[in-house]
């Protein structure tokens, strides 16, 4: 048994599962809980890259913003993904073109590819150092078989207004990408620390005189030209409240009907040796995804590892978000790895964790205002893709809240469908995720085929 599976079982190394994600730990300067009574312009409930980018646009509005944070900022998606601040390539357009037609999925794609300079924007702005490598985004093919849908769904990726290109097997190689991935479609875009980004933004939110409140869930709230927010300790009221709470929103009473939370894993192994790294190449670091139904993610760090993120995703009855390990799901990461890299054999993990994303069951975005006064905000059905655009709508939701009703938010509403009642959704999301996984694993059974 290699290093990778001993990491993995724990027969012969211990795994080391974090319950706090790769990228992040609790920040020393852990702000209070929420006691007794206070008032502001705008309650935001969750503290990671949409709720603190909504924050820190309406300060900059000159609005009066408390955020309400179950654990500490970061703590959920925000601090556990792969780090890809990437546009609208990584969706597949012939959905959104399905659910909403060409102009509305025009509009989608938009979103999408203005968040990258939006958060490149931001990362100047207010000074985030978090390791923003602009390489560019590939989503790459491992199996000729996977290159006519790839081109299809770039090609209409660029119907749309997509900014894409397609690089050959020539100068992947040239670039030194490697060997595995054998074509792929690139976009602008790159990798970051997604812990440094949150960090950072959290501390951007503390300084402009955003009230943060850590270590304070919602447990109620009520509806009205006023809205009232009841924690443990205290409640706050505002006139306005937004939920940027992502894949845990379900559990607070909303969009249950409409989102569902979904389980991802990543891996992250040693440090490679300089060795490695120069047999390795990708002396671009490019970000990498793949074309399969589950897609894998590959990226380098800063700090010299490789991060390796879903390949098989879980799902919790009743959309429940327990934070626990997934086994099968870091089983099959280290086997991409292996499979993907032959020459890294002896490479070990570091350790593995796992976290929560929403999605709908057309894969777009669930964005929009409730209640009889329409004035609680809502962001979520992100499916994995929300690092850009999670922090995009923190600046369409000031401006629509500051009265300035921008266009691109207009466009974005549209009639999510209805989830399932439990027991069948349950049934219908492992039956989707089953035959996903057979399905790749016919195109990884090929490339098996034709390696030496």
């Amino acid at each position: 048994m290699n290093a990778l599976n001993r990491a993995v079982t724990g027969d012969s190394v211990p795994l080391r599962f974090r319950t706090l994600g790769g990228w992040i730990e609790r920040p020393r300067d852990l702000q209070p809980e929420l006691k007794g009574h206070e008032h502001a312009d705008v309650i935001v409930i969750g503290a990671g890259f949409a709720g603190l980018s909504t924050a820190l646009e309406l300060r900059a509005r000159g609005a009066n913003v408390i955020v309400l944070e179950q654990e500490f900022a970061g703590f959920g998606a925000s601090g556990r993904n792969a780090g890809y601040l990437l546009g609208s390539m990584g969706i597949e357009y012939e959905l959104f073109v399905k659910r909403v037609g060409v102009e509305q999925a025009t509009q989608f794609v938009r979103f999408y590819d203005e968040a990258v300079p939006y958060v490149e924007g931001r990362l100047k702005a207010l000074g985030i150092d978090c390791d923003y490598t602009p390489s560019g985004v590939l989503r790459a093919g491992v199996h000729s078989s996977q290159e006519k849908r790839l081109r299809k769904n770039m090609a209409l990726g660029q119907k749309l207004g997509a900014q894409t290109r397609f690089v050959d097997g020539d100068e992947m190689r040239a670039r030194g990408i490697p060997p595995a991935f054998l074509f792929g479609a690139e976009q602008c875009g790159g990798t970051l620390n997604p812990g440094k980004y949150v960090s950072g933004l959290r501390r951007a939110a503390i300084a402009a005189g955003v009230k943060l409140y850590e270590r304070t869930p919602l447990l109620s709230f009520t509806e009205g030209a006023v809205v009232t927010c009841n924690t443990a300790y205290g409640s706050a009221t505002a006139p306005v409240m937004v939920l940027a709470t992502n894949a845990y929103t379900p559990q607070l009473g909303v969009l249950r009907n409409k989102v569902a939370a979904i389980r991802v894993s990543a891996l992250e192994t040693q440090p490679l040796s300089p060795e490695q790294l120069a047999a390795l190449g990708w002396q671009g670091r490019e970000g990498i995804i793949t074309p399969h139904y589950t897609m894998e993610s590959h990226r380098l760090t800063a700090h010299g590892t490789m991060v390796l993120t879903v390949k098989k995703l879980g799902y919790v009855y009743g959309s429940k978000t327990p934070n626990i390990p997934d086994h099968g799901a870091y089983q099959a990461l280290a086997q991409v790895l292996r499979e993907r890299y032959p020459a890294l054999q002896d490479l070990g993990i570091q350790h593995c964790w796992s976290g929560y994303v929403s999605g709908a069951y057309d894969f777009l975005p669930v964005i929009g205002a409730m209640g009889a006064k329409q004035n609680i905000y809502y962001t979520t059905g992100c499916s994995g893709h929300g690092l850009g655009t999670q922090s995009y709508v923190g600046s369409l939701f000031a401006a629509q809240i500051n009265g300035e009703a921008p266009n691109l938010l207009a466009a974005l509403k549209h009639k999510t469908p209805s989830l399932l009642p439990e027991p069948l959704q349950w049934c219908a999301v492992q039956s989707a995720f089953t035959a996903a996984k057979w399905l790749d694993a016919w195109t990884d059974k090929k490339v098996r085929k034709n390696t030496p």
